[in-house]
């Protein structure tokens, strides 16, 4: 299995067009020892040509730039998207669907809850269906597992997440099973499995299941502590109460993977205000420390 991360920013990716956070505005003085960021995405193949996207960001077109094998010119028009999975309806996840118009029917993943979200509160499906149109494949959360043609032999499960529903929908401070997931994809060629959950607002027996048997998990890195969008002066919301879960502290996700000690540990959806996009911060050396990776835009993992 190859893993290719396209973008390892949180919403709005790093720098963030109008902020003038600390990390922002040392970035744009020159004085910042650390790398830009779009917005969260990866791509997954089996080893083959195709690939499938988990979360189709605002900035795809540049991600796909940026990376010449998703777009393989074998044709006049040509693609090496397999599929677009969906872990959740946010705009950060879903916006980029828009950018993929100009094809064949977009092949989407994802659990009937984000479908529903996709075409009302947030009508992106509805709009594409004037356009290529969107191919709908439900994600199930109760357990199976799912294959995505051109990806074979790699099988895709679900898992429910605590988290929150975007703004728009109507569960939206009351999120159900299927609002959020997490996935696990297998190799059963090499054994290899990742866990991917770039949203975690807190970790549960399942997810700490996942995580001890992942070789490589890639997790919510969205905020330092739980205060961080306040203490930045950005925000008066905490971590928790937007559907993350913080790094740092007594339960914390440094802690988490401390004890489930998955084989690697990357930390991804990482939110421009997060000290760890500094190399130099001291919060960067604690991570080091304890074994865990900042997630990087071009960062590639094979499991």
């Amino acid at each position: 299995m190859r893993i290719r991360i396209l973008g390892a920013g949180a919403g709005g990716g790093f720098p963030q067009w109008n902020c003038n956070c600390d990390n922002c505005h040392r970035f744009r003085q020159g004085r910042f020892s650390g790398q830009t960021r779009t917005q969260s995405s990866i791509a997954v193949s089996a080893g083959g040509p195709e690939w499938a996207l988990f979360n189709c960001s605002p900035d795809i077109r540049t991600q796909i730039q940026a990376m010449p094998e998703l777009q393989p010119a074998r044709g006049l028009r040509d693609t090496a998207i397999a599929g677009v999975v969906l872990v959740d309806a946010q705009i950060d996840h879903t916006t980029g669907l828009l950018t993929l118009r100009e094809g064949d029917p977009v092949r989407l993943y994802c659990t009937e809850l984000v479908y529903e979200d996709l075409t009302t509160g947030y009508p992106v499906v509805n709009i594409l269906g004037h356009y290529g149109g969107v191919d709908w494949h439900e994600v199930a959360i109760d357990g199976s597992s799912f294959t995505i043609p051109g990806l074979e032999p790699l099988t895709m499960t679900a898992i429910p997440l605590a988290s929150e529903a975007p703004p728009y929908s109507p569960r939206r401070g009351r999120a159900q099973p299927g609002d959020n997931i997490g996935l696990r994809v297998e190799d059963p060629d090499t054994g290899g499995r990742l866990f991917y959950a770039p949203g975690l607002g807190e970790i549960g027996p399942r997810v700490e299941e996942e995580l001890a048997a992942a070789d490589c998990a890639m997790v919510d890195g969205s905020f330092w502590r739980d205060d961080e969008l306040t203490q930045a002066g950005v925000g008066a919301k905490r971590a928790s109460e937007i559907g993350h879960l913080p790094q740092s502290g007594p339960g914390g996700m440094v802690e988490v993977l401390g004890r489930t000690d998955p084989a690697r540990k990357v930390l991804i959806h990482i939110n421009n205000t997060n000290p760890i996009l500094d190399e130099a911060s001291a919060e960067r050396r604690e991570l080091e420390a304890a074994g865990v990776e900042v997630a990087y835009d071009g960062m590639a993992i094979a499991i």
